[in-house]
């Protein structure tokens, strides 16, 4: 049921709507006022599909088997204490078993099991990188011209260098996403540059909150929409200044590493938290790099 106070016709808009700016385009959360994904009038204003997306979290040191686990499938699936809090979307959930890398067995710890997680590669010892593209990378060659940025990897922590004792190379417990079989991915490690990538905040536009690049949508979509969403909308945009206020505090931490590892003569990226310009709480890193209010997609 609408809202009474959506002018009539107003209905028509696809929840798909994006707030556009210069730049950049905001995805919107869902709004109960606004015709589902995949209607009639989707079709008939043109809107494309969403673009296929495909995302890997990886937790260095693992979780415990004892308590990860689901039984069943659909509203009958039980869920461990660990995949509780899955719960709500359990219906949308496929908990995958018995998966095995071969390659990943016989070769020590970290590096050997860390650099083919995502390729299931043979890597190799020594001075030479070699292992095999990841499916992150396959799939973003495939899929990535549907957006600007074809793939975004993050990192909570700086690169290792060195060996391990198992002579295997520390890029491999450094890297999980490799573009081919000897180049790991470049992943980004600082939220502000993670977010100045994902908006386009180059120039001036790095002084400019998003949401003034938004605002003129913003205000139109907020008097289409029913009161309730109205409220929701203000809700969302407030979460989404609150995360750029965090972001740009960071964004001073990291200039400030900057210029010490200038002065020091040395590179950032042999700094220690917090001198590197990163929270010595790494929560708080990955909260920021989630960047969960935000859902961007550049046009």
């Amino acid at each position: 049921m609408h809202d009474s106070t959506v002018p009539k016709g107003q209905d028509q808009l696809s929840r798909r709507t994006l707030l556009r700016g210069a730049g950049v385009a905001m995805a919107l959360p869902w709004l109960e006022s606004i015709r589902v994904w995949g209607s009639e009038s989707t079709t008939a204003q043109g809107d494309a599909a969403a673009p296929k997306r495909f995302a890997a979290l990886f937790m260095a040191c693992g979780v415990n088997p004892e308590h990860w686990w689901a039984k069943g499938a659909g509203e009958q699936m039980e869920l461990s204490s660990t995949l509780q809090p899955m719960e709500p979307l359990k219906t949308k959930l496929n908990v995958i078993n018995g998966l095995f890398n071969r390659n990943a067995t016989g070769v020590g710890i970290h590096p050997g099991q860390t650099g083919n997680i995502l390729s299931g590669a043979s890597l190799q010892k020594g001075a030479e990188l070699r292992g095999g593209i990841s499916v992150d990378q396959v799939l973003a060659n495939h899929l990535g011209h549907q957006t600007a940025q074809p793939s975004l990897v993050l990192g909570c922590e700086q690169p290792t260098t060195g060996y391990h004792e198992t002579n295997f190379s520390m890029a491999y417990s450094s890297h999980i996403s490799w573009q081919n079989a000897t180049s790991p991915v470049p992943m980004e490690v600082y939220p502000a540059l993670a977010f100045d990538s994902l908006f386009d905040n180059r120039g001036s536009r790095r002084n400019q909150s998003v949401l003034d690049r938004v605002r003129e949508e913003a205000a139109a979509l907020s008097r289409r929409t029913s009161s309730s969403d109205r409220e929701k909308l203000d809700e969302y945009l407030t979460s989404v200044r609150e995360v750029e206020t965090r972001i740009e505090q960071m964004r001073k931490a990291q200039e400030k590493a900057a210029e010490r590892a200038r002065n020091r003569g040395q590179q950032v990226i042999t700094m220690q938290r917090p001198d590197n310009g990163l929270p010595v709480d790494i929560r708080d890193r990955h909260a920021l790099l989630a960047v969960p209010v935000l859902r961007p997609v550049m046009r």
